[in-house]
């Protein structure tokens, strides 16, 4: 069975203090995506918030569901031709289909992965339905992405950080606005582990279809309470490779990855999909 780290406060909250309440009239980013997704674990918020997306971009579904593809594509890359056992799944989400843990493991069984995230949400449908047949190799963390450094600490609990570990931040970074400097973040994380890791990000796009793009935050950001979405254009989104070597063909639409002159049904998606190895 899988096991949790335990409960560690971020520096974003008082480790004493209660949590929100929870309120389901709320949407959820989370929720939002699993619904699009076709899972079950939402709300009638949630659903009609994403309709209105669907309403918004027609694209949507495509999109998340060209996200979770490219997410299992990179995770069967890295375990597979490269070698890597390590993951550090951030901004885990409601448990879907071909979870981190579930991609690598069927490629190596001992592969370890451990979950963060820090909505109590995500966190019990994570600790309920992320399990695995290997005792000890899948581990949850609560923590916030804008506390790098609390993360790490846990993190070593359960990985060997002198050894690669692939860093997963799946439409996430969207998340922390420009003031918390997502940049800083990411050299903070990469820096940590050693030569011969991984970064895989997936970020929504501000210049692939920029009218319907900067509908969708609007909406995101009006209807979703303590939730913000930035969008960001590929010069911002390179970034947070700089002082890696990009895997080819680098940064694209997360549907061309890792072939670009693959036939798919999108001609292009909302987001940007890359994976960068450190150096050394």
């Amino acid at each position: 069975m899988a096991e949790p780290i335990g409960v560690v406060a971020s520096g974003a909250r008082d480790p004493g203090a209660p949590r929100p309440a929870f309120d389901p009239t709320v949407p959820h980013s989370s929720r939002m995506y699993d619904y699009l997704l076709g899972g079950k674990d939402n709300f009638a918020a949630d659903r009609e918030a994403a309709e209105q997306l669907v309403a918004i971009e027609p694209d949507t579904r495509r999109g998340v569901r060209a996200n979770r593809a490219f997410h299992g594509r990179a995770v069967r890359y890295l375990a597979g031709e490269v070698g890597v056992r390590q993951f550090l799944d951030i901004g885990t989400g409601i448990p879907a289909a071909d979870n981190t843990h579930e991609v690598a493991q069927r490629v190596a069984a001992g592969s370890r992965i451990v979950y963060v995230d820090n909505d109590p949400v995500v966190l019990a449908h994570a600790r309920a339905l992320l399990t695995s047949e290997r005792a000890d190799t899948v581990s949850y963390l609560d923590a916030d992405l804008r506390d790098p450094d609390t993360i790490l600490q846990a993190a070593r609990q359960r990985l060997d950080f002198g050894a690669p570990v692939a860093i997963m931040l799946l439409l996430v970074l969207h998340l922390i606005p420009d003031s918390d400097d997502p940049w800083r973040i990411v050299r903070r994380l990469v820096d940590a582990v050693p030569p011969g890791s991984y970064l895989v990000v997936s970020h929504p796009a501000s210049d692939m279809d920029v009218p319907s793009a900067a509908a969708v935050a609007g909406h995101v950001n009006q209807r979703m309470q303590g939730t913000s979405m930035t969008l960001r254009g590929r010069a911002e989104v390179s970034r947070f490779f700089d002082g890696l070597d990009l895997l080819p063909p680098g940064l694209v639409s997360q549907n061309r990855w890792p072939d670009p002159a693959a036939r798919y049904e999108e001609t292009h998606i909302g987001g940007y999909g890359a994976v960068g190895r450190k150096p050394g």
